[in-house]
């Protein structure tokens, strides 16, 4: 068989030049360290600053680089393992459960939120927002979409609005028997709101995680949580799975 038309598209300049850059990161930077401004870096590897910049845009996507405001590019530290599958299923808001409560409103979901609950496209339904939280940086935000019938015990709580009001969904949710949940990822772009809650622009790379929580034969209730791609490595399972060390040695454990 010839060759295709592909595999004779030479490599593109700045991606050769993220490579490079990538291994003196690992050898010459340490994490939280200023790299030298475009001019100097493109100067040291004789490319043009335009050249640079796809190789540095790339990188911060991988989540190699950070770009912080005032301060400068620095090197990011490694990515956090973000825990999205157990073995044991279990409510939002149980124990263990690393997600903090920001709000509660009612809301009419979107459409195919509303057909995934089985509701009627025009009904309100309990949307509770969450936060996820590591070494102080937010890493995921989350959009819990509870039906009334899923909680019909909750008029009698006096909690109206913010935190307080986003646990009680929760505690009443847990009344329910849990028959089993199903999640896919899937890659996407931050939204506007997304965004300001993870402190990336929108458009930024996101990890979006839908679980379907099944209870009395239904989707009792249904979770769209949105995780920073640049930071986040989902694992699955109680293991964590296998991780790949990107350094000098290039080892696997």
């Amino acid at each position: 068989m010839g060759t295709t038309q592909l595999e004779t598209v030479p490599e593109p300049k700045y991606w050769h030049l993220k490579t490079v850059l990538s291994e003196a990161l690992d050898s010459e930077f340490s994490v939280g360290e200023i790299l030298p401004n475009e001019r100097e870096l493109a100067a040291r590897f004789g490319v043009a600053r335009a050249t640079l910049r796809q190789a540095l845009e790339q990188l911060e996507l991988e989540g190699r680089l950070q770009r912080r405001r005032g301060v400068g590019t620095t090197v990011a530290p490694p990515r956090v393992g973000v825990a999205v599958g157990t073995e044991q299923h279990a409510w939002p808001g149980a124990a263990g459960d690393a997600w903090q409560p920001v709000d509660c409103t009612q809301e009419v979901p979107p459409a195919a939120v509303a057909d995934a609950l089985e509701t009627d496209r025009e009904e309100p339904v309990h949307t509770v927002r969450r936060s996820r939280m590591t070494h102080g940086q937010p890493i995921g935000a989350e959009l819990l979409y509870i039906p009334a019938s899923s909680v019909p015990d909750l008029t009698a709580i006096d909690a109206p609005s913010g935190p307080a009001r986003a646990r009680a969904v929760l505690r009443e949710l847990q009344r329910l028997e849990l028959e089993g949940q199903d999640r896919a990822v899937e890659l996407g772009s931050a939204r506007a709101d997304d965004a300001k809650q993870l402190d990336r622009l929108p458009g930024a790379p996101v990890l979006v995680v839908t679980t379907r929580f099944f209870a009395v034969g239904r989707t009792a209730a249904l979770s769209v949580a949105t995780y920073r791609a640049d930071t986040c490595r989902l694992t699955f399972g109680d293991s964590g799975g296998v991780e790949i060390h990107h350094g000098p040695e290039r080892q696997a454990s």
